[in-house]
Parts: C-alpha cells; sequence; structure tokens
C-alpha cells in the first residue's frame, strides 16, 4: 500500500478518534454532530440507498483483489438437503435421497481446490452462499483440502449464519439479493448447480440469462441430478414452444458426479487454451 494510502486510511481514522474524544455536550450529543460515515441511522436512510449499493459492492471486490483471487468455481444448492449421516431428520423421503449430492458437492469443492491449490489459491475458488446444506458441503469440501473458500451469506429470516467451513477472512454478509448475485458471477470460472428451491432456481435462471443474452461469459454450466432437473423443469418444452432457442438447451449440461464435473472443466479449460 502507498504511503498516500496509508495517510488516507490514518486520516480517516484520527477524524472518528478525534469526534469520539469530543466533549460530551448537547450539541455533541445530537444526532446532526456524528460524523456521516458513522452514523447508523444516517446511513441507513432511503435515500441513502445508493450508497449502501455502492458498499456492499465494493467491500467484498477490494477484499478479494487484497487476497488476490482472481477466478472461482460457483456452487448453488438446497439449504435443506441433509449430509447423509442426518438425512433420517430430512423432511421428506426426496430430501433424504438428495442427501447423496452433500457428498458430491463435498468432493467435487475438494477436487477443485487441490486444482485451485496448484494456482497458489488465486483461481478456481469454491465460492458459494455460506448457508447450510450444499452451500456447507462445498465449503466443507474445501476445507478437506486445505484449502479456502468464499461464503456469500445474505441476511435472511433464517439459515443467517454462515457455516462453520467458510474461510473466516472471505466469509461476506449482504444486504441486497442484486449485489450478492453480481460477486457470485463477476469472477466465475464454472457454475455447478445441485437441487434446490426458489433461491437455487433464482441463481440458476439468473445466471443462465447472462449468459444466454451475452452480458457474461460462456462458462461450464453443470446441473448435477439430471432425474431431478428434469421432473422440476421441461427444458425441452421451452424450445418447443419457442420462448428459447434450441441452441440454448447447450448453455448447461447434465452430470451425476464430481469427477464426471471435474473432467468437463478440465475439458473446457483445454479447448480454451487451445483457442
Amino acid at each position: 500500500m502507498s504511503e498516500d494510502r496509508r495517510s488516507q486510511f490514518r486520516g480517516a481514522g484520527a477524524d472518528r478518534s478525534t469526534a469520539e474524544q469530543v466533549p460530551d455536550t448537547p450539541q455533541t450529543r445530537a444526532p446532526a454532530y456524528r460524523l456521516a460515515f458513522n452514523d447508523t441511522d444516517f446511513m441507513c436512510r432511503e435515500d441513502l440507498r445508493p450508497v449502501r449499493l455502492q458498499l456492499e459492492l465494493l467491500k467484498p471486490e477490494l477484499i478479494l483483489n487484497e487476497r488476490g483471487i482472481l477466478s472461482t468455481v460457483v456452487l448453488f444448492g438446497g439449504a435443506r438437503i441433509p449430509e447423509p449421516s442426518e438425512k433420517k431428520g430430512a423432511r421428506t423421503k426426496t430430501l433424504a435421497d438428495l442427501s447423496k449430492y452433500y457428498d458430491e458437492a463435498r468432493e467435487f469443492a475438494r477436487l477443485m481446490t487441490e486444482k485451485s491449490l496448484t494456482a497458489y489459491g488465486r483461481d478456481y475458488v469454491i465460492a458459494t452462499g455460506g448457508g447450510p446444506g450444499v452451500m456447507e458441503a462445498g465449503n466443507r469440501g474445501a476445507a478437506d483440502a486445505g484449502g479456502e473458500s468464499i461464503g456469500l451469506n445474505i441476511v435472511l429470516p433464517h439459515e443467517q449464519a454462515p457455516n462453520e467451513y467458510v474461510t473466516p477472512g472471505l466469509c461476506f454478509n449482504f444486504h441486497y439479493f442484486a449485489i450478492r448475485k453480481m460477486h457470485f458471477l463477476m469472477r466465475a470460472r464454472a457454475v455447478c448447480v445441485f437441487p434446490g428451491g426458489f433461491g437455487t432456481l433464482d441463481e440458476t435462471f439468473e445466471a443462465l440469462t447472462l449468459i444466454q443474452t451475452d452480458r457474461m461469459k460462456r462458462v461450464p454450466f453443470l446441473l448435477f441430478g439430471e432425474e431431478f432437473w428434469r421432473r422440476i423443469i421441461n427444458w425441452e418444452a421451452l424450445a418447443e414452444a419457442g420462448t428459447i432457442s434450441d441452441e440454448d438447451l447447450e448453455l448447461f449440461q447434465f452430470v451425476e458426479t464430481a469427477a464426471d464435473a471435474v473432467r468437463i472443466i478440465d475439458e473446457w479449460d483445454a479447448e480454451q487454451e487451445d483457442c
């Protein structure tokens, strides 16, 4: 960091420190007297939403840049999918059966993190939503390999706490879904989607739309569990109806195992290098 940057940070810190040491008077206790950046009530005003959006985009971006992270492998999937050892407590038989994808997500993340470590942990860094279920499995697999992983949590009525396997220094919390989605995809080198609910479907279709419309570079887009995905979405019907083109069905492919997913990503990367 340059001396000028250090001076800027020292200046901001000094302003705050000085403001905290002022005499206690009716004037200094008034909300109007607080430094703007240190005034939570002011920062949370509706008028300040554009500033909060900017800050929420900027904070993770600066930290990821400082950590030298160049690319990620994104894992989407259900928060309710249990670890196989806990599947007896699943709410439905289907959820219990889907527990096998917890292990696949964990193994996939482990294999990709081993690949990441050969690049000094800068590329292929696992990124999840930071919560339970498939997200936990992804962060856990990265930890199994001795690597770091990203957790992009969001404030929700449920499932707010980050899972214990997210790297603490790469664990972020968001208020705005839109900014969180941007961070999922800004560095994505591959997107892997496991069975899930509304949130997983939302993330899946948003990412596919960005690729379809050339707003995002095409990357390997892998849907784990063909039976699940074909049961809940009639992909071909969309093409037959003309609401998507036949070529759009080629934007993604189905996989069943971690090994298959890693192989596809490796082959994709090899093809890109040959171009």
